[in-house]
Order: C-alpha cells, then structure tokens, then sequence
C-alpha cells in the first residue's frame, strides 16, 4: 500500500479578495449567489419560530388552571427557546447583510407552522407536537439546501434542529400521559 502525501493550501485569491469589502462584514465573495436565498429560508424560519413564540405563550397561559400546571410551565420553557432561536436566526440574517423581517402584518403568511387558539389541553399539546413536526422537517431540508453553501448557517439550523426534536419528544411523551 503506497502512501502519497498531499499538501492542502488556501486558496491566495479568495484571501486577497475578503481583503476587500470590509463594509461587508463576515459576508465573503464565497457567499456568491447563494446569499439572498438563504437570507429568504431564515427570514421564513423566524416566522415559523415567531409564530411557535406566541402560539406558545398563549397555551401557557390558557391552559394555567386547567388539567396541568407542569404542562403549562413546559409550554413557557418552549416559548422562550424558540424565542432564542428566533434570535440567533435574525442575528445570522444581519450577519448575512440581510435585514430580518419581523413584520406582523406577514407572519404568519410566512410562517411554515400554524398558530393556534384551541383552550383544550390535549389539543394544545396534538397542535404543537404538529408545529414542531413541520420545524423539523423543514430545518432538515434547510440542511440539505444549504450543504455546503454556508456551514456556519447550517451548524445553526443544526443546533435548532437538535432543540426541536427534543421538544417533540417532549410533547410526544406528554400526549402520552
């Protein structure tokens, strides 16, 4: 078995050309075409996570007094991790040169999850476990999407993707209770 030694080396020309630009910040010439469309799949992954926020809020607070105050508690521990998703997505999106979009008016025309006004528990726990179903097939495909196009956006879909299937597990475990 012959062993051939290989020698990896930066490429000169990109390092000379992320000298330029500075106004720019952390986005690069490699960023290329592929920018603008992945600025839009992150501005529609916070209004999902938006949307997630609020449909959240609002079962932990209709459903104190009702079956479970566990369960209402776990609803505001969600709401607020998917809060801290939305933030570090809109703060990617500036990074990007983008600008996020938190416009009301289109949230929830954006959002790839649904919001909910239902007051029965079970309901609350089936609707979210279906939002966060929705999240991680699209986090998923976002993945695929990106590749290799910008591994720092995609090491942070992967880092939400880990969160939401833990909230799906979580709400799977609690339909079954």
């Amino acid at each position: 078995m012959h062993m051939t030694s290989h020698t990896l080396v930066l490429d000169q020309a990109r390092l000379n050309a992320a000298k330029t630009s500075l106004e720019d910040g952390a986005v690069t010439p490699e960023f290329g075409p592929w920018r603008e469309d992945i600025i839009q799949l992150l501005n529609d992954s916070l209004a999902t996570e938006l949307v997630c926020v609020l449909r959240y809020k609002r079962h932990h607070f209709m459903a104190k007094g009702l079956a479970s105050p566990a369960i209402a508690e776990e609803f505001l521990v969600h709401a607020n991790e998917e809060q801290a998703h939305a933030d570090r997505i809109a703060q990617r999106i500036v990074q990007l040169g983008g600008e996020p979009d938190f416009n009301p008016d289109t949230l929830s025309q954006r959002s790839h999850a649904d919001y909910d006004a239902h007051n029965d528990l079970s309901t609350m726990i089936r609707v979210n476990l279906v939002a966060e179903r929705v999240a991680i097939d699209a986090y998923s495909q976002m993945i695929e999407l990106i590749g290799t196009k910008d591994p720092t956006t995609r090491r942070l879909i992967e880092g939400i993707l880990e969160q939401e299937q833990e909230h799906a597990d979580e709400l799977a475990d609690w339909l079954d209770k």
